[in-house]
C-alpha cells in the first residue's frame, strides 16, 4: 500500500501467558507495529485531488430521483451518488443505531508508555484476573510500548486493569487511547450506502484486530466506486458485488467469534496445555496462515474485477471516516 515507511517495529514472536504458564510462538508471518499518524500522512498523500473536511454527520436522506443522496451534518447538507459510512461502531448512515452495552462491541484501552527493552514479540495475557472476558497485551513500538487490555463483554470497564497491567510490567500509564470496537460483521451495503470499517463489524472476532481488516474491506468497496465513476457499471451492480464480497466472509467471522466464546470458559490449565500443542510449528503455520488469508495482504496488489460495466456515473463519492 505504500505505507511501510510507517512501521516502527517488526515482531515475529507472540507470547501467550495464563495464570498457569507461557507459550512462545514463531509466527510463518511477523506484526508490524507502526506510527499511526505517518500511516494516515502516507495515505493522504496518495489521495489526488480528494478533499478532506470534518463535520459532525446528523442525518442521511432517502435517495432522490436524480439519484442523489443527502448527508445531513452541522456544516449543511452534502450530496453524492456514492456515500460510504466509514464513521466507525456507530453506523450512523443506518437505522437503529448500536447503543453500547447492549450492542454486540468490545471495548480496549491502552497505554504508551516509554519502551527501553529488547522485545520481539506480541504479549498476550489471558488471565481472569486482568479481565474476565479477553485479554492483555504489550506491542513492542519502538520508542514506546503499548499496553492495554480489551474485554470481550461492553459492561465491564478496563481503564483500572490497564493501569494494573502496566504497574505489573512497571510502566507508565500515560498517553491513553481506546475506543469501543465490534465483533460481528453486518451487512456491508444498506439503502443504497456503502459501509466500511467498524460501521460493518469489519473488525476480526477474537483478536480484536480492525485496522488491516478495515484496509481489505475497504479496498474493495473503493474498486466497487472506481468502478461506476470510470463508467464501468452502474451504483446497484456496485452494491450487489461488494455485498456479495463481504458475505464471502462470514463464516471466518463466525468461527473466530465462536472461539472468541469458548477461549474465555476455559479452565487455565486446559488452556495453557492446549497453547503448547498449538505452538507446535506445524499447527502454529496452519493456523496463523489461515488467519492472515481472511484479509490477505495480496488482496492490496491484486487488479480489479473484470465484471460487466453498467451505466456511466461521473460525479464524485462522498466518504465519511471516523477519526
Amino acid at each position: 500500500m505504500g505505507v511501510s515507511d510507517s512501521i516502527k517495529q517488526e515482531l515475529p514472536f507472540m507470547t501467550f501467558t495464563t495464570p498457569t504458564g507461557t507459550a512462545r510462538y514463531r509466527l510463518p508471518w511477523s506484526w508490524s507495529s507502526f506510527d499511526y499518524r505517518q500511516l494516515c500522512q502516507l495515505l493522504w498523500e496518495q489521495c489526488g485531488e480528494a478533499r478532506f473536511e470534518t463535520a459532525k454527520v446528523e442525518s442521511v436522506g432517502e435517495p432522490r430521483s436524480d439519484g442523489l443522496i443527502d448527508v445531513v451534518t452541522d456544516r449543511g447538507t452534502l450530496s453524492a451518488p456514492l456515500v460510504v459510512d466509514a464513521l466507525g461502531w456507530r453506523r450512523v448512515l443506518s437505522s437503529p443505531h448500536y447503543q453500547p452495552p447492549q450492542a454486540p462491541l468490545s471495548r480496549g484501552l491502552e497505554v504508551h508508555p516509554d519502551h527501553d527493552y529488547s522485545g520481539d514479540a506480541l504479549d498476550i495475557w489471558i488471565e481472569r484476573s486482568i479481565v474476565r472476558r479477553g485479554y492483555g497485551w504489550r506491542v513492542p513500538a519502538g520508542d514506546e510500548a503499548r499496553i492495554g487490555v480489551g474485554s470481550y463483554d461492553p459492561g465491564q470497564h478496563v481503564k483500572e486493569p490497564t493501569v494494573a497491567l502496566a504497574e505489573r510490567l512497571d510502566r507508565d500509564a500515560v498517553a491513553y487511547q481506546g475506543n469501543w470496537f465490534p465483533h460481528r460483521l453486518r451487512a456491508a451495503t444498506e439503502d443504497q450506502i456503502f459501509f466500511a470499517g467498524d460501521s460493518a463489524g469489519h473488525c476480526f472476532p477474537l483478536s480484536g484486530e480492525g485496522i488491516r481488516t478495515a484496509f481489505y474491506f475497504g479496498i474493495a468497496c473503493g474498486r466497487e466506486l472506481r468502478a461506476v465513476v470510470e463508467g464501468r457499471r452502474d451504483r446497484a451492480a456496485a452494491l450487489i458485488g461488494y455485498e456479495a464480497f463481504n458475505s464471502e466472509h462470514k463464516r471466518p467471522f463466525a468461527i473466530a467469534l465462536a472461539l472468541q466464546r469458548l477461549i474465555p470458559a476455559l479452565p487455565p490449565r486446559l488452556l495453557t496445555a492446549l497453547l503448547r500443542v498449538i505452538g507446535r510449528k506445524a499447527i502454529v503455520d496452519r493456523a496463523f496462515g489461515w488467519y492472515l488469508d481472511q484479509a490477505a495482504p495480496q488482496f492490496a496488489e491484486a487488479q480489479s474485477d473484470t465484471r460487466m460495466p453498467g451505466p456511466s456515473s461521473d460525479a464524485p463519492a462522498l466518504v465519511g471516516a471516523e477519526r
